[in-house]
C-alpha cells in the first residue's frame, strides 16, 4: 500500500476549513480582491456577542480619520432593495477652518474687515450683514453669500446652528445648487422670510420631477397636491417649486433661536432627498455621537422620493450655499402681507433692523454613503465550535489528519 504523507491531507483540509470559517464566523469582506482591498482600507469589523441566548451583533468600524462607530442590529441603514449601508464622514466645516472650503461673498477681504464673518472664542462661526450703516432709500445693504469649493452628488449633510437669520425684510437660506441651474436642480434645506416660525423645504427642477405627496412625512405641502403630486418645475407657478412647510415652530425664527437652535439634516441618495430638523433638546443621540443613522429618526419633515422623480437625473454636482438676502422676490413681494412696518425698501435703511440677520454655526458636516458587505452571525450560532474561527479550524484539521492517514494506509 502507498502511504500518503500527512501534509498532503492536512493542507487541503486547512484550505477547506479556512474558506468555511471565512463565511461562517461573522463579518467578512467580499471575495473579489479589488473590493476586498478597498473595504479593508476603509472598515475594520469587530465582534459578536450574545446575551441570554439572544444574539447581539456589534460592528466596530474605523474610518481613516479614526472615527469609531458601534451599532446594534438597527445601526445600519437600508436601501429600498434591502441592501445595507452606513454613512461615513467626508467633510467638516467648523471653527477657523469653516471658510477654507467656502469662498463667495461680498469679497472675502471686505467680509472679514467689516466683521461680516468672524469666529467667537468657542469656535462658533458667525456670518451676518452690515449692521452699522444707515442707508439712503433705495440703496442695497451689504450682506454675505458663501458656498463650498467642493461639489456633491448625494450624501448626508448635517448642520448644527445656534441661530439663523430672521426678521422683517430678511430672507436667509441654507441650500444646495449648481451653476447649471435649473438643469441640475436646487434643494432649499432651510429657508424663510420675515418673522415666520416654520421652515420651508423646497425643490426646484427642470420639467418632469414631481413630489409624491403620498409618502410619509410630517410637513404640510405649500400648495394643494394635484392627483397626489406637486410639480417641482422651476418654470411653473412663478418658480415656487415643490415646497413643504415644517410643522414645528422650533424649525425657524425666534422660537428656534430661543430653544438654543438645533440641527438640520438632509439625506440625498438614489432613493430620494429627505430633510429633518431637530431643536436642541431633541437632537438624536447618534448625531451627537458623530455616527448618524437617519433610519432611526422617524418620518422626515419633507421627502422627495424617487417614485415620481428620477433623483439621479434631476440633481447633480451641487455646492452648499449660505446666504442672507433682503427683500427680493419672496421677502419683497410678501412684505405687504405681513405685520412689518412701512415698505421693504424703507426697512433696509436702518441698521438696527438687522440685528437678527446673523448665522451662528457650530458645524456643517457631510457624510458619504458606504455599502456594507458584511454578514454577521450570532454568537449562539448552530455551527459546530470547530467552524467558529480559523484557529479552531486549524486545530480540527490537526486532530483529523491522523485519521485520514490511517484510513489511507
Amino acid at each position: 500500500m502507498r502511504h500518503t504523507p500527512v501534509l498532503t491531507i492536512l493542507l487541503p483540509l486547512l484550505a477547506v476549513f479556512s474558506d468555511l470559517t471565512a463565511h461562517a464566523s461573522g463579518p467578512f469582506l467580499p471575495r473579489r480582491w479589488n473590493e476586498r482591498k478597498a473595504l479593508n482600507n476603509l472598515l475594520d469589523f469587530g465582534s459578536l456577542r450574545g446575551r441570554s441566548g439572544v444574539p447581539e451583533v456589534t460592528y466596530e468600524m474605523r474610518s481613516p480619520d479614526g472615527l469609531v462607530k458601534r451599532a446594534n442590529g438597527d445601526g445600519l441603514d437600508t436601501n429600498l432593495d434591502g441592501t445595507k449601508f452606513i454613512w461615513l464622514p467626508e467633510d467638516t466645516y467648523q471653527g477657523r477652518t469653516f471658510f477654507e472650503g467656502m469662498v463667495k461673498y461680498v469679497s472675502r477681504d471686505r467680509a472679514f474687515s467689516q466683521n461680516y464673518t468672524y469666529f467667537e472664542d468657542d469656535g462658533t462661526v458667525v456670518m451676518r450683514s452690515d449692521m452699522v450703516s444707515t442707508l439712503p432709500l433705495g440703496e442695497y445693504r451689504e450682506s454675505v453669500r458663501i458656498e463650498t469649493n467642493k461639489n456633491y452628488t448625494g450624501g448626508l449633510f448635517i448642520l448644527d446652528l445656534k441661530r439663523a437669520p430672521w426678521g422683517c425684510a430678511i430672507w436667509p437660506a441654507f441650500w444646495t445648487t449648481n451653476a447649471n441651474w435649473p438643469t441640475d436642480g436646487e434643494i432649499d434645506i432651510l429657508e424663510g422670510v420675515h418673522d415666520n416660525e416654520h421652515n420651508q423645504v423646497t425643490w426646484h427642477t427642470l420639467p418632469g420631477c414631481y413630489y409624491d405627496a403620498n409618502q410619509r412625512f410630517s410637513g404640510t405641502p405649500v400648495v394643494t397636491p394635484v392627483n397626489g403630486t406637486i410639480d417641482c418645475d422651476s418654470n411653473a407657478n412663478e418658480n415656487s417649486g415643490c415646497g413643504i412647510t415644517e410643522w414645528s415652530r422650533a424649525s425657524y425664527g425666534p422660537f428656534f433661536e430661543s430653544q438654543g437652535g438645533g440641527v438640520l439634516a438632509m439625506k440625498w441618495d438614489e432613493n430620494g432627498i429627505a430633510v429633518w430638523s431637530f431643536f436642541r433638546a431633541a437632537i438624536p443621540r447618534d448625531v451627537v455621537d458623530g455616527a448618524p443613522n437617519p433610519s432611526l429618526w422617524g418620518p422626515p419633515s419633507a421627502v422627495l422620493g424617487n417614485t415620481r422623480c428620477n433623483i439621479t437625473q434631476y440633481f447633480r454636482q451641487h455646492v452648499i450655499v449660505f446666504d442672507i438676502t433682503f427683500c427680493g422676490v419672496w421677502a419683497g413681494n410678501s412684505y405687504a402681507t405681513t405685520d412689518c412696518p412701512g415698505t421693504c425698501p424703507e426697512r433696509l435703511m436702518d441698521p438696527k433692523n438687522f440685528e437678527n440677520a446673523t448665522w451662528h454655526i457650530n458645524y456643517l458636516k457631510t457624510f458619504r454613503k458606504q455599502p456594507v458587505y458584511a454578514i454577521a452571525s450570532s454568537a449562539t450560532s448552530s455551527l459546530p465550535w470547530w467552524l467558529h474561527s480559523p484557529l479552531s479550524a486549524i486545530g480540527a484539521a490537526l486532530l483529523l489528519a491522523p485519521l485520514f492517514y490511517l484510513s489511507l494506509s
